[in-house]
C-alpha cells in the first residue's frame, strides 16, 4: 500500500519527506520548552535517555578514532608498492586513475597545490590522468588558470585535460553537475579514444584543495586489486582540514579539528561510513549507473545511495586509512571567515534534502536486503535529523523542567535531573580529551617557533565549544532544516580560499 501512494504521488511524498526532517528537529528542539509545563516527567526522561545516547556516543568517537590513528599511521609508513609488486606483479602496472577536478574561482595556488601533490605520488604518474573541470561561467579567469597549469604541469602525468562545464538547463549549479560533465569527457578522452579497458580504470571526484598523501593511489590500487568486488566498492580517505589550520580564527580551528578527528572514527564504522567530499570509485561503477545526478547540490550521499539501491544492496565504502588535507575555512578578513564556515556548514547540513530520496528508494527498493537497507538509512536520518537538535539536548533541555515548572521541581527526579545529567555529560568529556591528543599528533606542526604560553592556550581553545556548537552547528543546522522545510532552496556557494 505505502510502495503504491509512494509511485503514483511522487511530488507530494517528496515534499511531504522535505518536511520532515525540520518538523522532527523542531520537535524535538521545542519539546523539553512545552512539555516542561505540561509533561515534565516525559522530558526529563526524554533528557536523561538523550545523555546516555551522547555518552555512549562520544565513548564510541574517543575508543575508535585512538584506533584510526595508529592504522593512519601504519598505512603512512607502509610501501604499497612493493606489495603490489609482489601480490600482483603484472596487473597493477595495467590499472590506470583518473582524477576529476572540479573548481570554481578556486585560487591559482590553490589549484597548484593540489596538481604538485598529485604529481609526487608513489604511484607511477603516467598512469594518472587528470580532469580540471572548470566552470565555462568563470569566464576569461578560468581560461588564464588553464593555461598556466598545463604549462606546468602536462608533462607530468598520462594527461591533463582541462574542461568547462557550460550551464545546462535543468542541472543545479555545483560539484556534483560538473563532476558528471569532467567524468564523461574522461570517459571518453581515456576509454573511447586511447582504448584503456574501462575495467581498468578508477576515478576520483578530488576537491580543488584537496591534497592527497603520496601513497594515495598505491593504496587505492591495492584496495582496487584485491578486493572481490572493486565495481561495487567506493574508497574513502581520512579527510583532515589541516593545510591552513594555524592560520585560521580559534574557533574555526577548534571545528577543523572536531571535524577531522570525526571523520578517523567514521572510517572504523563500517555502518555508517559513506563517501564524502575527496573519494574514489571504479568508472566503470559511475558508467553503470549513469554518473552523478546534476540536479543536486550534495553529491557524495547522492552517489552513495544511487549506487547502493542500483547494486540492490551489495555495495560498500571501504577505508583508506591515509590522510587527504584540506583546508580549514579562511577569508580576506576574521568576520568573513566566520560568514564562510557558516555558509559551508549550511551547505553540509543541506544534505538532509537527500532524504526524500533516501527514504522514498527504501520504500520502493525490493530486492535489498531488509536489515540492511534499514541500518543504513536510520544511520543517515540519525546524523541528519537530529544535527540541529543536539546542541539544545546536551546544554539546555536539562535545566528546563525544574525552571519552568515548580511543582515538577520540588519531586525527586526534578531535583536530582541536572545532577544525573550532568554526570553522564561530564563522562562524555572524555571524547573531547581524546579528540585534542588525536588532533594534536595529527595536525602539521606551527610553522613558525611557538611559545610556551601557546601550548596552554591550544587546549583552552576547546572551551569556546558551548558557543561555537551553537553558532557554527546548530543554527546552520536548523536554518538548513527550516529552510527545506519551506520549500527555499539553497544555492550552491563554493567556500572562499585565501
Amino acid at each position: 500500500m505505502i510502495k503504491t501512494y509512494f509511485r503514483r504521488h511522487p511530488i507530494r511524498t517528496k515534499r511531504a519527506l522535505e518536511i520532515l526532517p525540520g518538523f522532527v528537529s523542531w520537535s524535538l528542539i521545542l519539546f523539553p520548552f512545552w512539555g516542561s509545563l505540561i509533561f515534565p516527567v516525559a522530558v526529563a526522561y526524554y533528557v536523561i535517555a538523550f545523555a546516555v545516547y551522547w555518552l555512549y556516543r562520544s565513548l564510541s568517537i574517543a575508543t575508535l578514532s585512538i584506533l584510526a590513528h595508529f592504522k593512519i599511521k601504519a598505512a603512512k609508513q607502509f610501501d604499497w608498492i612493493s606489495d603490489l609488486k609482489s601480490h600482483f606483479p603484472r596487473r597493477w602496472k595495467t590499472i590506470h586513475h583518473i582524477v576529476i577536478i572540479p573548481t570554481y574561482k578556486e585560487p591559482i595556488h590553490v589549484l597548484r597545490r593540489t596538481l604538485e601533490a598529485l604529481s609526487q605520488q608513489s604511484f607511477p604518474t603516467h598512469n594518472i590522468h587528470l580532469m580540471v573541470s572548470f566552470e565555462n561561467r568563470e569566464g576569461k579567469p578560468a581560461r588564464e588558470k588553464a593555461i598556466k597549469l598545463k604549462k606546468e604541469f602536462k608533462e607530468k602525468f598520462g594527461h591533463l585535460w582541462i574542461t568547462y562545464h557550460p550551464d545546462i538547463e535543468g542541472e543545479v549549479k555545483g560539484k556534483s553537475a560538473n563532476t558528471s560533465w569532467g567524468a564523461k569527457k574522461a570517459k571518453q578522452l581515456l576509454v573511447d579514444k586511447i582504448n584503456i579497458p574501462i575495467e581498468n580504470v578508477t576515478i576520483t571526484s578530488q576537491d580543488a584543495d584537496a591534497v592527497l598523501h603520496p601513497h594515495y593511489f598505491s593504496n587505492l590500487t591495492y584496495a582496487f586489486l584485491k578486493t572481490d568486488k572493486p565495481y561495487n566498492r567506493i574508497w574513502q580517505g581520512n579527510i583532515v582540514f589541516y593545510n591552513n589550520i594555524w592560520r585560521v580564527p580559534a574557533p574555526i580551528r577548534v571545528m577543523a579539528s572536531i571535524f577531522s578527528v570525526m571523520q578517523m572514527y567514521i572510517l572504523m564504522r563500517k555502518d555508517r561510513l559513506i563517501n564524502f567530499s575527496t573519494y574514489s570509485t571504479s568508472l566503470r561503477h559511475v558508467h553503470e549507473i549513469g554518473y552523478w545526478d546534476t540536479d543536486v547540490i550534495p553529491e557524495d550521499y547522492r552517489l552513495f545511495f544511487k549506487s547502493y539501491f542500483a547494486k540492490k544492496g551489495d555495495f560498500e565504502v571501504e577505508p583508506i586509512f591515509l590522510p587527504i588535507y584540506q583546508d580549514a575555512v579562511e577569508s580576506s578578513s576574521t568576520i568573513e571567515a566566520y560568514k564562510n564556515q557558516y555558509e559551508q556548514l549550511r551547505r553540509w547540513a543541506w544534505g538532509t534534502s537527500d532524504d526524500a530520496y533516501i527514504i522514498r528508494q527504501y520504500v520502493l527498493a525490493e530486492e535489498v536486503p531488509f536489515l540492511d537497507k534499514t541500518i543504513r538509512v536510520l544511520k543517515v536520518i540519525e546524523d541528519h535529523f537530529l544535527w540541529p537538535v543536539n546542541w539544545f539536548a546536551i546544554t539546555v533541555s536539562a535545566i528546563l523542567p525544574p525552571l519552568l515548572n515548580e511543582q515538577f521541581n520540588r519531586t525527586v527526579i526534578g531535583k536530582t535531573l541536572p545532577q544525573v545529567t550532568s554526570f553522564l555529560l561530564t563522562l562524555s568529556l572524555v571524547s573531547m580529551a581524546v579528540i585534542f591528543i588525536i588532533d594534536a599528533l595529527n595536525r602539521p606542526p606551527r610553522p613558525n617557533k611557538r611559545s610556551p604560553l601557546s601550548y596552554i592556550i591550544q587546549p583552552l581553545e576547546f572551551l569556546m565549544l558551548p558557543i561555537i556548537g551553537f553558532f557554527f552547528s546548530a543554527l546552520p543546522g536548523i536554518d538548513a532544516h527550516t529552510r527545506l522545510m519551506m520549500g527555499k532552496y539553497i544555492e550552491y556557494r563554493v567556500t572562499q580560499k585565501v
